[in-house]
């Protein structure tokens, strides 16, 4: 098949892992032609490193590129939309890290505008395309555990400022454990289990400042302006249920990552943030939990693969599964969590969102 000729945007921190996979594992899929970010030198030396065509001096001068087809969005959240609205408006499919964006009203004029424009938008996380969760959704799909009735999901951590090098941002409009974890999670309970419908919340901020003990901030205060232990009640369009819990405020739990209740077993879904196992299973009459092996591929960090899924739904005039409306519907939960929380009422969603297919096992 053809390549997408793809250009990133953005070579910070999450970039290594995409350029590795791009240029080696979806090499069949993506030609990875080059890269631009803030740092001129930084996008040199990538493309040094990666045996990539080109450095861009500018997102503008990638753009104005027309051999490039595909942009792969790796900037903070804060640029997300303006970035792909400029992709879009240049013609180009874009791929973006998570969150879509920061705002509701951005994400409903990113995808009517490239709608408008005829290309597509894709989105972080593709995690749920690794083998773990894949696994997962064969198994509901197979009724291993009948229909699922309701689902928990945790992350609890105490924060990033003890590790990240710049914490700061965690805890800054856009931040907080749900925009932060909230995506991975939600994305695995809606390809699991369906669209929600409505949900309701209860926030809250445990500590009100947080001294950064990272290098090279080790010192810095952080004045903390958005809710760090957030929890969710979803309901599904299937009429499942689920509770979703995100906390920076937590030092230590003993909680599953993701469980789906079904009326005929249990379901032990692996770390959302990652893409392998384990998975176990526990059927009604059965006393222990039993290991399931993978039924899929890519269970080891495959960073990537929604890009190169979304490529090969193009080229192929199919529905891409890391979709706009996936993601879009993923912000809007999270968005909806803390509308609730703050006004005291359910929040109705107004996307309808998407179960995305069953990944092929020979993908």
């Amino acid at each position: 098949m053809k390549r997408m000729r793809a250009g990133i945007i953005g070579v910070g921190n999450i970039s290594g892992i995409y350029l590795k996979n791009l240029t080696t594992v979806f090499s069949d899929r993506v030609e990875l032609v080059g890269c631009a970010d803030l740092v001129a030198e930084r996008a040199a030396t990538t493309v040094s490193e990666y045996g990539l065509k080109r450095a861009y001096a500018s997102v503008d001068e990638m753009l104005a590129d027309d051999s490039i087809e595909l942009i792969v969005n790796l900037t903070i959240p804060n640029a997300h939309y303006q970035v792909c609205a400029d992709a879009v408006a240049a013609g180009k499919h874009v791929y973006v890290e998570k969150p879509l964006c920061i705002e509701l009203d951005e994400s409903e004029r990113l995808l009517a505008a490239a709608d408008k424009r005829g290309v597509r938008v894709g989105g972080a996380p593709d995690t749920f395309l690794g083998a773990g969760i894949q696994t997962c959704r064969k198994l509901i799909d197979d009724g291993w555990i009948g229909k699922p009735i309701a689902a928990t999901a945790f992350m609890t951590c105490h924060g990033h400022e003890s590790w990240h090098p710049a914490p700061e941002f965690y805890y800054k409009k856009g931040g907080g454990p749900m925009f932060d974890m909230g995506p991975y999670y939600l994305t695995a309970l809606v390809n699991l289990i369906g669209p929600v419908a409505t949900v309701s919340g209860s926030t809250r901020v445990t500590f009100p400042e947080r001294t950064i003990t990272s290098e090279p901030l080790n010192g810095t205060r952080v004045t903390v302006d958005v809710p760090t232990h957030v929890v969710g009640t979803l309901d599904f369009t299937s009429g499942a249920v689920a509770t979703i819990v995100t906390s920076f405020d937590v030092w230590a739990a003993n909680l599953p990552r993701i469980e789906i209740y079904g009326t005929e077993g249990s379901l032990s879904v692996p770390d959302p943030n990652t893409f392998g196992g384990p998975v176990k299973i526990l059927r009604a009459g059965q006393k222990e939990w039993s290991a399931m092996p993978l039924s899929h591929a890519y269970a080891e960090n495959s960073r990537g693969l929604g890009v190169a899924e979304m490529a090969d739904a193009i080229a192929n005039k199919r529905d891409h599964r890391a979709s706009g409306a996936l993601t879009g519907h993923v912000l809007e939960i999270m968005h909806g969590i803390h509308i609730a929380a703050d006004s005291g009422s359910r929040y109705t969603m107004k996307s309808a969102g998407v179960q995305p297919q069953l990944l092929p096992q020979q993908f």
